[in-house]
């Protein structure tokens, strides 16, 4: 019949395993904070009702899509509007699946903060997998930047990617990211990469 101190040394085997499992449990699930989420592209962009995916500079406009834009900004109300695609992705070699459940953003255009939000989708990221996050922004321009109707209509073609001068981008993100142990947010915001776009 085994002895008590055959047990005890069972017991503490296990014990040890059980602590080393939960470690590298938690080890995984710690790396899920290096998840890396990346700015990929704005897509849709309309200003005033105008799709700038079809034009590539002010000349190309026609007289109506000229007037209504005029017409807005005179009376400062010019709205923007656009569908952001973030990219993340869980690393390769992080064996925990996980999901994005939350994400408080803010977008600054030229370094200017405009407006804020909160992505609130469930997005399933496998390790090694880059996953779409898309969200909606839709914003009155002319409450963060001054210009002619010209001048406000480059800026948003550059956004969009199609034409005139390069324009920064960047999206201040608090993910949160579920996990085998629960909600993990990150402990401070990240400012994504930011990316030029538009055409020199």
């Amino acid at each position: 019949m085994p002895s008590r101190r055959t047990f005890e040394r069972v017991a503490v085997v296990a014990f040890a395993a059980v602590v080393w499992s939960g470690c590298a449990t938690l080890q995984q699930v710690m790396a899920l904070r290096d998840v890396d989420f990346s700015f990929d592209r704005v897509a849709d962009v309309r200003m005033a009702g105008v799709e700038l995916d079809r034009v590539r500079s002010f000349s190309d406009l026609g007289f109506a899509d000229v007037a209504r834009l005029t017409a807005a900004v005179a009376d400062r109300d010019l709205p923007l509007s656009m569908n952001v695609h973030l990219t993340a992705l869980n690393p390769e070699d992080n064996s925990v699946e996980a999901r994005l459940v939350r994400m408080d953003w803010t977008l600054l255009i030229e370094g200017r903060e405009t407006l804020s939000g909160v992505f609130d989708d469930e997005v399933l990221l496998p390790p090694g997998e880059p996953r779409d996050v898309p969200f909606p922004v839709s914003l009155n321009l002319v409450e963060f930047y001054e210009g002619s109707a010209r001048d406000l209509f480059d800026l948003a073609l550059s956004l969009a990617g199609a034409g005139g001068e390069p324009a920064e981008l960047a999206v201040r993100a608090s993910p949160v990211v579920q996990t085998v142990l629960g909600p993990i947010r990150y402990p401070q915001p990240i400012t994504l990469i930011r990316r030029t776009v538009g055409q020199d």
